[in-house]
């Protein structure tokens, strides 16, 4: 099992930043990815950004390209979102979560952190 949470978030102004992080604890050693995902009211959840936990290489959605920029810090067992001209369409609430293998889904998400931005 591994266990997630999330911090960072809170109401902004558009155009403003916020950096999310993501502790991870537990069975950790398995770690093949780690991403953020987000979920606005009456959407259904969305991929944000991913890193491979072994070289780092990252993939982020469209709507975030250019905006937000996924990192981690595996002395930490920590990945972090950082979040660059946000817009209100960025308002939801963002889970972190664990791939442990590439054949698998996302199996082990945090308890979500509320991001808001006021246009």
């Amino acid at each position: 099992q591994v266990q997630l949470v999330e911090s960072g978030g809170g109401l902004v102004q558009t155009g403003s930043s916020l950096r999310l992080s993501c502790a991870a604890s537990g069975r950790t050693d398995s770690t093949y990815s780690m991403g953020w995902f987000r979920q606005a009211p009456g959407k259904e959840r969305e991929f944000v950004a991913r890193v491979i936990w072994s070289n780092g290489i990252t993939g982020y959605a469209d709507s975030v390209k250019g905006r937000f920029t996924i990192s981690r810090d595996k002395g930490k067992n920590t990945v972090y979102l950082q979040m660059n001209s946000l817009k209100f369409e960025d308002t939801a609430i963002y889970y972190c979560a664990v791939q442990s293998r590439a054949d698998r889904n996302f199996e082990f998400w945090g308890q979500g952190t509320q991001v808001t931005v006021s246009s």
